[in-house]
C-alpha cells in the first residue's frame, strides 16, 4: 500500500510540476509579446516624429495649387434690392500674375484702356472679367464726380448701394504716406493714387463688388481705403473731360451727380498678359501728373 501510496504521490507531484510549467512559459510568452507591441509602439512613435519634423505631413505643394485664390461672401438680393445676381467667378485656377487689359466706352468718348494688376488685385481682376462677361456694366451710368478727383462707375442702379450677390475683400491698399500739412505728398513722395489710378469703392468699405474709380487727379489721403486694381494705359484725356463736367445735387445732398449723364456704353476685358505690368506713370492722352491732390 505504501509503495501505490508514493505513486500517487510522485503522479501528483509530476502533475503540477507540468502545470506549473506551462504557467511559466504562458507569463514568458506574455511578457515577450508586452515587450514586441511597446518596442513597436516606441518605433511608430519616433518614425511619426521624425516625419512630422521633416514636415511630411505639411500640405502638398502641388495641391496648394488647386486652394482657392479668391473668397466671395454671398449678399442678399432680396434685402438690397439694388443687387443683381448673375452668379460669381471661379475660385480656383485665377491668374495671379501679369495684367489683363480693360477697355472702356462711354457716352463722352473713348475707348479708354487700362490694365489690372493681376498680382496685386487677382480677385478684382477675376470679378471685373466676370462680370463684364455677363454684360453687367454695359449701358450703366457712371454717377458720380467725386469731389477726390475720380470718376465712380460699375454700379448699374446708379445709387452707390448696387453691385452684384457677392462681395470679396479689400486688395492692394496703399500704404498711409508720411505726414504732410497738405493734400500733396511730401517731395519725391508719389501720392497714393496717381492720375490714372483705377481703384475699388465699397459702401460698405471692404465690401467690395463692381464699383470702382478712375483717378484724373492725384489724390493722398492720410488713410487711404481705395483698393487699386489698375492703372489707365490710353484715353485718360477723356476721363479728364469727363471731370470737368458740371455737378448737380445727387438727391441726398452731394453735388456729385454729373449734369450731363456718362454712360458707360460697353466694358469689356480681355485674356491675361502674364508679362509683368509697366511702372506707373502717366497715361496716353494727359499731360504730366500735377502734384496736387483733386
Amino acid at each position: 500500500m505504501a509503495s501505490s501510496r508514493d505513486r500517487q504521490r510522485k503522479l501528483a507531484r509530476a502533475k503540477l510540476d507540468r502545470q506549473l510549467a506551462r504557467r511559466a512559459a504562458s507569463a514568458r510568452r506574455r511578457r515577450q509579446i508586452q515587450a514586441g507591441v511597446g518596442a513597436a509602439v516606441v518605433l511608430a512613435l519616433i518614425v511619426v516624429g521624425a516625419a512630422w519634423g521633416l514636415g511630411a505631413f505639411d500640405r502638398d505643394p502641388a495641391k496648394n495649387t488647386a486652394q482657392d485664390v479668391c473668397l466671395w461672401t454671398p449678399q442678399d438680393a432680396a434685402a438690397n434690392t439694388n443687387l443683381r445676381d448673375v452668379g460669381t467667378p471661379a475660385t480656383t485656377g485665377l491668374p495671379t500674375t501679369g495684367t489683363r487689359p480693360m477697355t472702356l466706352n462711354t457716352s463722352q468718348g473713348g475707348p479708354v484702356t487700362a490694365e489690372l494688376d493681376l498680382a496685386g488685385a487677382p480677385c478684382a481682376a477675376a470679378s471685373i472679367a466676370h462680370l463684364a462677361g455677363q454684360s453687367f456694366f454695359d449701358n450703366t451710368k457712371c454717377h458720380e464726380i467725386t469731389a477726390e478727383g475720380a470718376l465712380r462707375c460699375g454700379d448699374p442702379s446708379g445709387t452707390g448701394l448696387g453691385g452684384p450677390s457677392y462681395s470679396f475683400y479689400d486688395e492692394n491698399v496703399p500704404a498711409a504716406s508720411e505726414p504732410s500739412p497738405s493734400a500733396s505728398p511730401a517731395p519725391g513722395q508719389a501720392p497714393a493714387y496717381p492720375k490714372g489710378t483705377v481703384a475699388m469703392i465699397a459702401n460698405p468699405p471692404g465690401a467690395n463688388g463692381s464699383q470702382f474709380l478712375i483717378f484724373f487727379k492725384d489724390f493722398n489721403p492720410a488713410k487711404p481705403t481705395y483698393p487699386v486694381i489698375g492703372r489707365i494705359t490710353g484715353g485718360l484725356d477723356v476721363i479728364e473731360k469727363i471731370g470737368a463736367l458740371p455737378t448737380v445735387d445727387n438727391g441726398t445732398g452731394a453735388k456729385v451727380k454729373p449734369k450731363t449723364d456718362v454712360v458707360l456704353q460697353k466694358l469689356t476685358v480681355g485674356e491675361p498678359n502674364q508679362a509683368a505690368p509697366a511702372p506707373t506713370g502717366p497715361a496716353s492722352g494727359a499731360p504730366s501728373a500735377s502734384p496736387s491732390a483733386g
